[in-house]
Order: structure tokens, then C-alpha cells, then sequence
């Protein structure tokens, strides 16, 4: 032995995002933020709500792979006096309380800091979400979304910021912030490699390997259960009979259960037939109705 004092070896890079001062404390413990993935950056009176049921399964797993980033916003941190308000009274009267637009403002400033992306607030009186905004803003570089919560947000910053309203249904939840997990699932499992099997999604309901029809019904083993059987065709082998008998059991599906896509399904058809040379992939077929075709219409690659 030398004697000498072996130099520390120099840290190496993963790409993590670089450490930078801030007017507000953040969390010792928070989730690393790793430089161009994409990322949802949640403004929530319940951070502690996060990552939830994204933190487990294939979206946990990406997650800490560094697949994608999530960032919590915690609203009360922007709230006003001693006790934090976000909230006031409605103007004009009513039922309820509403957050401020100053409090929200000063939240998505801080939310938006980064690359510029969507900016959504899930409400029951947005657009209804579907496959198609999901897999336009997968290609992006990620969301900003909003938690409402009470009666409302002020609709000064919601006008302001551009903000996108969004539904996950016809019905209303105490809070968004359910609906902002369906959303960040629904958006997370389409980036690249968050899948096991990438070929899975070509055949899902509302995909365009599925022409935005319902899926067919899956089976598997045993070939018998409780005096049922597995339908022969699947065992068959002939994978175009197989094929057959899938897109048959999809328009039968897609008939019954919702007649909105198959309403849409069929116009994209005689669409096609009036102009042979327009491209036959069928994505308008997702929509929820013929009424948000227009705005949920995907981007050309």
C-alpha cells in the first residue's frame, strides 16, 4: 500500500433533473424526476392521494423505472392567512364554496414550470375522455391536471390558463382526483415500453387495430368450466376463422352495448366508400360520439 487517499470515483449522470432553488420547500422524500420523460404534474388539496393505484402494477413499475414522472402540487401551500384558505363564497349566492382563481393562478404557475403541455381539469362538465386524447396526449410531453374540488374553480383562471375541462363520466365525485388517476392510467400505459406486450393494445377496445370497436371476448384455460366451454373456433388453430369470429363477436358487442360507436363506426365505412383513396383507418371510431369527433380527432405522424 501507497499510503495515499484513493480519490472518490466521479458520480455518474442517469438523467435525473438537476437540483435548483426554490420559494417553496419540497418534499425530501419526493419521487425523482427523471430530465424528458413524460410527466403529469397533479395540482391536488390531497397530495397524499398520489401515486395511489399508480403506484403499483405496470404504472408503478415504469414509474420507478423513470418511464414517466409524477409531480404533486399540493394546493393549501398557495392558500391565503393563517389557516391556508383556497376557498369563497360563490358570487352571485348559492350552495357551496369555490376556489379562488389567485390561489389556483399562483398553484399552476408552479405546476407549469418545464415544457409546455395540456393543461386539464377533470370535471363532469368537460369532454368525455377517450382513447383517442389519451393517446394524443401520450405522444406529448406530458399534462398538467387540476383536482377540483367544493362547487368549483373560478372560471378567470380557468379562462386565463387555457384550461382543458375533461370527464371520465356522467356523474360527479367528490373530488378529481380519481378522475385524474384514470386519466394518467389511461395516458401512462400508451407510452412506449410501459407494456409488457406492446401488441396488446392493436386489439383493446376503441383501438385502431380493433376499427374503435368494443373487444371480443377472451377465454382461456380450462377448456371446460361449470358445464362451459370455450368457444371451438378458438381451438381451432385456423387463425383467419379466429379473426373472423373476433371482428363478428366486436360489431356484435359494439351494437349492443353502445350504439354511439357503432353509429360512428358505420360512417367512418361510407366515408371510405365515397373516397376510395382516403386513408381507411378507422380512429374517428373511438370517439364517444359523433358530436366529439371533431375534437378528439388524433394527429397526423
Amino acid at each position: 500500500m501507497t499510503g495515499d487517499t484513493p480519490k472518490p470515483e466521479a458520480s455518474k449522470s442517469h438523467g435525473r433533473l438537476s437540483i435548483s432553488a426554490s420559494l417553496r420547500p419540497r418534499e425530501l422524500m419526493a419521487e425523482p424526476q427523471v430530465a424528458g420523460a413524460w410527466t403529469a404534474s397533479v395540482v391536488t388539496l390531497f397530495p397524499e392521494a398520489f401515486p395511489g393505484i399508480l403506484g403499483l402494477s405496470l404504472t408503478g413499475r415504469a414509474l420507478a423505472q423513470g418511464l414517466w414522472n409524477l409531480r404533486t402540487i399540493p394546493l393549501r401551500d398557495f392558500g391565503l392567512g393563517k389557516h391556508r384558505n383556497v376557498d369563497d363564497t360563490p358570487a352571485g349566492g348559492g350552495a357551496g364554496m369555490v376556489i379562488r382563481a389567485d390561489v389556483m393562478d399562483a398553484a399552476l404557475r408552479e405546476a407549469r414550470q418545464g415544457p409546455p403541455c395540456p393543461v386539464i381539469c377533470m370535471s363532469p362538465r368537460g369532454r368525455p375522455l377517450t382513447q383517442a386524447r389519451a393517446r394524443a396526449l401520450a405522444e406529448g410531453p406530458g399534462v398538467t391536471l387540476i383536482c377540483g374540488r367544493f362547487e368549483g374553480i373560478d372560471q378567470r383562471v380557468l379562462d386565463a390558463h387555457g384550461v382543458e375541462e375533461i370527464s371520465i363520466g356522467d356523474y360527479v365525485l367528490t373530488g378529481g382526483e380519481i378522475a385524474a388517476q384514470v386519466l394518467i392510467d389511461a395516458t401512462v400505459r400508451l407510452i412506449p415500453r410501459v407494456l409488457g406486450n406492446q401488441d396488446s393494445l392493436a386489439e383493446e377496445s376503441f383501438s385502431i387495430g380493433n376499427r374503435g370497436l368494443l373487444e371480443a371476448p377472451q377465454y382461456t384455460k380450462p377448456a371446460q368450466w361449470e358445464g362451459r366451454e370455450i368457444p371451438e373456433v378458438l381451438l381451432s388453430g385456423n387463425h383467419a376463422a379466429i379473426s373472423a369470429w373476433r371482428a363478428q363477436q366486436a360489431e356484435r358487442l359494439t351494437k349492443e352495448r353502445r350504439p354511439d360507436l357503432w353509429r360512428a363506426y358505420e360512417d367512418s365505412l361510407r366515408a371510405a366508400s365515397m373516397d376510395p383513396a382516403k386513408d381507411r383507418q378507422l380512429s374517428g371510431a373511438s370517439d364517444q360520439s359523433r358530436s366529439y369527433r371533431e375534437h378528439d380527432k388524433e394527429p397526423k405522424r
